[in-house]
């Protein structure tokens, strides 16, 4: 009877020893999946094995959250507002002994070429960045052959192509005028009858007179970039009824542009570039050729009122520049003088010569101003790039609105 038991405790130990292996690997395949299933099944744990687990077990995946959309009330963070400048008033202006009257001549250094264009600071361009919201792009130059033909006694270029082999091209332009399609002034275009030109620069030093000054490359070696707003005065006029002919020298009322910014609530700060629609473009582009080559045979066009209280205006709003898709910005010839070289109304002498503040034209605002119109926001990120022409008198301005 003992040998019995004893033969059978061994049979069991031995087929324990044969099922550990088995049973092992078993557990080993069915190993629980959960942190809380290994727990019940493995018992309590010592504290160096319950970080183990915690340091084993990975966070759960959370949702990336999905980009608002702005919309046109939203709030959008603003930028620090750049610092404003220390300048003189227009009633304060000359600082300069011997300068006219309302000239800056001085105000950026008695060896400045740049004039306005010194109040786009870094500052101000890292603010006028926030006006960017949209990211869409308008480009603000004419092709180069509207008007066509040309205005102001211009001549049309010639677009040459030429073939190397059969797989290389290369063009040029014969006679082409950097002025004949959208354009800045150099501060060199227009000099003071009497006075002279920006900053006092004597003629012998000026470009076109003797020396190379005052040119175009000045703005393109620096680059403009900042804040642009639009004054769409040609939405305006829709509004109140008022027609203009764009075949004559109507001027627009220094009342009409403070009407229209009001209206649109458009805030002006310094270094600005300001952009005035009138709708010259869209209603030269309707004319028939025979309504073009009258108006290039002899140039009559409207524009913004040139007069010392416009100046005078531009100058303390810290404006670094104007421009317009009229072809002279202000209404030419001016209407109010029989001829326009002796006027000191002009604001080309005003703007060119007495502040140095750039003059664009024949700019091509009309996508700009639909789209202010249909979001409501009239500023954007501006930049332009003129040709690097030594001693230029004007460039194509290559010049972007960005919102």
């Amino acid at each position: 009877m003992a040998k019995k038991v004893v033969r059978k405790q061994a049979q069991k130990a031995a087929k324990a020893a044969l099922e550990k292996p088995k049973t092992k690997k078993v557990a080993a395949k069915q190993q629980p999946a959960t942190s809380k299933a290994r727990a019940r099944m493995l018992g309590p744990k010592s504290a160096p094995a319950k970080k183990a687990a915690r340091r084993r077990a990975k966070p759960p995946t959370k949702a990336r959250p999905r980009a608002a959309v702005p919309s046109r009330s939203a709030t959008v963070p603003t930028r620090p507002r750049a610092p404003e400048p220390r300048l003189p008033r227009h009633h304060e202006l000359p600082i300069r002994p011997g300068a006219p009257a309302g000239a800056a001549w001085g105000v950026f250094g008695d060896d400045d070429q740049l004039g306005t264009i010194n109040l786009m600071t870094p500052e101000v361009v890292v603010e006028a960045a926030g006006a960017i919201r949209s990211g869409r792009v308008f480009a603000l130059n004419l092709p180069i052959n509207i008007p066509d033909p040309p205005l102001f006694t211009r001549g049309k270029h010639n677009h040459v192509i030429k073939q190397y082999a059969s797989y290389i091209l290369d063009d040029y332009l014969d006679n082409f005028y950097p002025q004949a399609s959208s354009q800045w002034d150099a501060l060199c275009h227009v000099k003071h009858p009497k006075f002279g030109a920006y900053n006092g620069i004597p003629d012998a030093e000026v470009t076109g007179y003797g020396g190379v000054k005052l040119g175009i490359d000045n703005l393109a070696r620096r680059g403009i970039a900042g804040r642009g707003i639009l004054a769409d005065i040609g939405r305006y006029h829709e509004r109140t009824g008022r027609t203009i002919d764009f075949t004559t020298n109507d001027m627009i009322p220094f009342e009409d542009l403070q009407a229209t910014l009001a209206g649109q609530k458009t805030e002006i700060r310094p270094g600005d570039v300001l952009l005035v629609r009138i709708g010259w473009t869209k209603a030269y582009l309707a004319m028939s050729p025979e309504e073009k080559a009258e108006l290039a045979a002899k140039t009559r066009c409207p524009g913004i009122e040139g007069t010392p209280r416009v100046a005078q205006w531009l100058w303390d709003n810290r404006i670094a520049a104007a421009a317009s898709d009229s072809p002279a910005l202000e209404a030419m010839p001016p209407p109010r003088t029989a001829d326009f070289l002796e006027s000191n109304d002009l604001l080309h002498f005003h703007m060119l010569s007495f502040f140095g503040m750039p003059i664009g034209e024949m700019w091509n605002l009309e996508e700009l101003a639909e789209d202010c119109a249909r979001d409501g926001r009239y500023e954007f990120f501006f930049t332009s790039a003129p040709l690097n022409i030594p001693g230029g008198v004007g460039s194509p301005p290559n010049a972007l609105a960005i919102k």
